[in-house]
């Protein structure tokens, strides 16, 4: 895999970032989410790959813009084969509000890296890589955030859990706070909080809960690339969702994956704030332009880039952001 290809997807999540920027506020999810995608296909289709979405907006019938099977990329025969998983707006109904929180992103591995995981439930314990070899999914919330303040050396009331504000967490709330830890609860968009539990000083220690399956292994990606620590489990609630899971691959319907079983190989993250966030901050426009913030991260490497960029819309031919 070639290390450019951070850069080119830190252009692929600014330019859904700044498209769907427009769109912060004004109550209208479904257009922001349509700018986002929209000008996430563009990007790709620029770029000398040969794509294919595993994790994507579902199938092809219920989601025409970066549906589960879509190939992106400019299709060169000896362009580098990848699998991409991509969420053009990560929080559709925060960005809708306002709230802070709302991303792109984006990640990609060679040809199979990624789990097929489909449009379903996962249950998630992630944290930095303190976690590793002190926390477990199949320990208690409040024995999680133990062993992990032990870990860090500090103590319980030291450490931030992020989890989705959801009658099904009442239970794991109730035991966290129990155990001394703070909380913050959210209201979408687990992804940016998970990934920044894995960087230091981001003020996030720990994310639980659960979430959706395609979200994970879009954590997933990042947590590996930030030497993390994070374990994902589906969550069924239906038998269809069983037989879906099936034609996918998935056999062992108990099996607790880690980051490095969602995401093999020498994978890629960026993300780009679109509102502000622990993770990344929100576009901030101004006359003529406006300012991302991205990160960027490659498995490999181990490298992450926090890129701070000025766009100027009068020279980005085809961008839609200043038409809105």
């Amino acid at each position: 895999m070639d290390r450019n290809l951070a850069l080119e997807l830190a252009r692929v999540t600014e330019a859904a970032a700044l498209d769907s920027g427009r769109w912060v506020g004004k109550g209208n999810k479904v257009a922001a989410d349509a700018a986002a995608t929209e000008a996430m296909r563009r990007t790709l289709d620029e770029m000398d790959i040969n794509g294919i979405v595993v994790i994507g907006e579902g199938e092809m019938d219920e989601a025409p813009m970066l549906y589960i099977g879509e190939e992106l990329g400019a299709g060169i025969e000896d362009s580098t084969k990848v699998d991409i998983a991509v969420d053009p707006l990560e929080g559709t109904t925060i960005c809708s509000k306002g709230v802070n929180g709302a991303i792109a992103t984006i990640a990609m591995a060679p040809r199979g890296g990624f789990l097929h995981a489909p449009d379903m439930y996962m249950d998630k314990l992630v944290t930095g890589p303190d976690g590793i070899g002190a926390c477990d999914m199949q320990k208690s919330p409040g024995e999680n955030v133990k062993a992990l303040a032990k870990a860090k050396g500090c103590q319980p009331q030291d450490l931030m859990v992020v989890l989705l504000d959801r009658p099904r967490h009442d239970k794991a709330i109730a035991e966290i706070r129990k155990a001394g830890a703070r909380i913050q609860l959210i209201s979408d968009g687990d992804v940016a909080p998970a990934v920044a539990s894995a960087i230091e000083g981001s003020g996030v220690d720990m994310m639980m809960g659960i979430g959706g399956a395609p979200e994970g292994v879009l954590t997933a990606a990042a947590i590996k690339c930030l030497g993390g620590f994070m374990q994902g489990r589906l969550v069924f609630m239906s038998e269809e969702e069983r037989t879906r899971s099936r034609d996918m691959g998935i056999t062992d319907f108990d099996k607790i994956y880690t980051a490095e079983e969602m995401a093999k190989g020498d994978v890629f993250f960026a993300a780009t704030g679109v509102t502000n966030g622990d993770l990344v901050r929100g576009v901030r426009y101004f006359a003529g332009g406006a300012k991302t913030h991205t990160v960027v991260m490659r498995s490999k490497t181990r490298t992450v880039r926090f890129l701070e960029t000025i766009h100027y819309f009068d020279h980005k031919p085809g961008f839609n952001a200043k038409k809105k």
